[in-house]
């Protein structure tokens, strides 16, 4: 994992002494030095992400500051209002120490000798404040730095100066050779002699699923159990400097554009996090995880996700895309824990392979509309599955979307928890007679079409066939619950609402009381009608044999629940469409 991780990263350019940071203003000088304006960056609601700001070590000892790229109150003294006088003293100290490490820059920079000239000016300096008030620039604000149309921070001359002076600040590097130098070890990542991290980088952005607001670890050893042969913290994992910011620096990456995705709408928030990438880039219309995860989490889709994963499956196994076939994807599941990186799941494979199981994801998931018609309900984003089994997305636990993910991309059977609580999430909703959730019931037949021999028995539309007993048990309560409606028009709470529990879990104690009622209600309908459901009734009959069964198990209840929905799916198929639906459902 740890090396698939580094090998992202070193492509991302990952380095150590550098960092990602959302920056959200910009403080523009002349080309002569003279200050024009703090022009923010960003939507106004976030910054934007800069690559390769200078990231200064030690900074837990305090009385340090990162190189150019820091925050407003490091860079000009910029406090809150009534700010405490310990924390002014200590900024104070980072900003001297800003200052002076910028005009050393300056001696060999010719680009740093405006700024650091601006900072050693009170006047300018006041100036700077001044209009960060004016901006309402917040004291932690990152702030970057323009010259005339440069950007310091981009320019090979001073990324190269904060190399050499970082490296002759931490005491210049560690020799390599035939033999371990003294004090250093096999690096995990490398297998090359380093000098260990006593401490590895932070990762940032898990603080919505359980994270730090200022970063966990992946890789870290603070308590003696944990410890080995005297050694401290991360040396027990012993990994260069260069590997390890390497792999975090992958893991910021990845974590970023997730969140990204999730600003952009917010009720994807989960308290898991999902985080994949590929070994060779592909173009976002071929991207598996995007067809099942998506943007959307509700049922409104352009496209098909099952005929998008087919015809991308068609294409590299007839050739044309060929080179899809030759690559790796990779996948996680994230979260925090008392600033720890936990990882869920992890998972890695051909990139043909994840896209067969997406299809099969989607294909197995394909489950009639609720209003009936020869049409299936939208494919169901993951999220939408996920929601499905909880009242908001944000109570679904991270341990089931692991659950649900690794079913998803591995293939792997619906576990029977997950069918129990989609379940009972259903009994629920048709107590309260709310309307049908498509994912949820997408899932429920999941399970058993991903059961022996389940393919074969659980169609997307109705099965008059099918050999078990609880599914006819369900298709009956759905016709008399329609005949009710029919006879008796809207009387509040109807059969289903009163009587679907003890139906689904004792039917042979429930449907003859059902079964006798329903003479009354045929007998208030017109002769075709009646006669008409007199012979709905008479089918389901027919493949139930002798009796009701007398109780149902679980998957019984399952069962039950899938007949009610096909059947009265069908029942609102208008009578011109409904001799398809079947041959609609085998083809899909």
């Amino acid at each position: 994992m740890l090396h698939a991780l580094r090998e992202y990263g070193a492509k991302l350019g990952g380095e150590p002494g550098f960092k990602s940071r959302e920056v959200r203003w910009c403080i523009q000088l002349s080309e002569v030095g003279q200050l024009l304006n703090i022009v923010p960056l960003g939507d106004g609601k976030a910054g934007i992400m800069l690559e390769r700001c200078a990231d200064m070590h030690g900074m837990v000892s305090g009385g340090k500051a990162h190189f150019l790229v820091e925050s407003a109150q490091t860079i000009a003294l910029h406090f809150k209002e009534g700010e405490e006088p310990a924390k002014v003293d200590s900024a104070t100290a980072r900003h001297q120490y800003y200052s002076k490490m910028l005009a050393q820059a300056a001696v060999d920079l010719a680009v740093l000798s405006h700024p650091s000239k601006l900072l050693c000016d009170p006047v300018s300096l006041d100036q700077i404040r001044a209009m960060m008030v004016e901006k309402r620039v917040k004291p932690a604000d990152w702030v970057t730095w323009q010259v005339g149309a440069i950007d310091p921070r981009e320019d090979a001359d001073v990324q190269q100066w904060w190399r050499d002076w970082r490296l002759q600040d931490l005491g210049g590097g560690v020799e390599t050779g035939d033999s371990l130098p003294v004090g250093s070890m096999l690096c995990l990542l490398t297998g090359e002699p380093v000098e260990p991290l006593l401490t590895q980088p932070k990762i940032s952005g898990l603080s919505g699923v359980g994270g730090l607001s200022m970063g966990d670890v992946m890789v870290g050893f603070d308590k003696a159990a944990f410890q080995s042969y005297g050694l401290e913290k991360s040396t027990n994992a012993a990994m260069g400097e260069a590997p390890a910011q390497q792999y975090v620096d992958a893991l910021n990456h990845l974590i970023r554009q997730q969140k990204e995705a999730t600003s952009k709408n917010p009720s994807r928030r989960t308290n898991a996090m999902m985080v994949y990438w590929f070994k060779e880039h592909i173009p976002p219309e071929d991207d598996p995880f995007s067809m099942l995860y998506g943007m959307e989490t509700d049922e409104q889709q352009t496209a098909s996700a099952l005929s998008q994963a087919r015809k991308l499956l068609d294409a590299i196994r007839s050739g044309n895309r060929s080179a899809l076939g030759n690559n790796h994807y990779y996948a996680m599941t994230l979260s925090g824990a008392s600033g720890r990186v936990m990882v869920r799941d992890w998972m890695d494979g051909q990139f043909v392979q994840l896209v067969s199981h997406i299809e099969a994801w989607f294909s197995d998931m394909a489950i009639v509309h609720r209003e009936g018609g020869n049409r299936l309900a939208p494919d169901p984003k993951f999220l939408a599955v996920g929601g499905s089994l909880v009242r908001e997305l944000k109570d679904l636990p991270a341990s089931t979307t692991s659950v649900l993910w690794h079913a998803a991309v591995a293939q792997l059977p619906i576990p029977q928890p997950l069918m129990a609580q989609a379940l009972d999430r259903f009994r629920s909703a048709i107590v309260k007679d709310e309307t049908f959730n498509h994912a949820r019931m997408g899932l429920i037949k999941t399970y058993f079409v991903r059961q022996p021999q389940g393919k074969a028995l659980m169609q997307p539309y109705l099965n008059p066939d099918h050999p078990d007993p609880a599914y006819h048990c369900g298709r009956l309560l759905a016709i008399l619950a329609k005949l009710q409606r029919d006879a008796l028009g809207d009387v509040g709470a109807g059969v289903v609402q009163r009587f679907y529990a003890a139906a689904s879990t004792a039917p042979g104690l429930t449907f003859g009381r059902l079964v006798g009622n329903s003479r009354n209600h045929l007998g208030k309908l017109e002769g075709g009608l009646s006669y008409w459901y007199e012979q709905q009734i008479a089918e389901v009959m027919k493949q139930l044999g002798d009796q009701f069964p007398r109780t149902l198990n679980l998957e019984g209840q399952g069962l039950f629940a899938l007949g009610y929905y096909q059947q009265l799916a069908t029942l609102r198929t208008p009578k011109k469409d409904s001799n398809n639906s079947n041959t609609q459902g085998e083809s899909a």
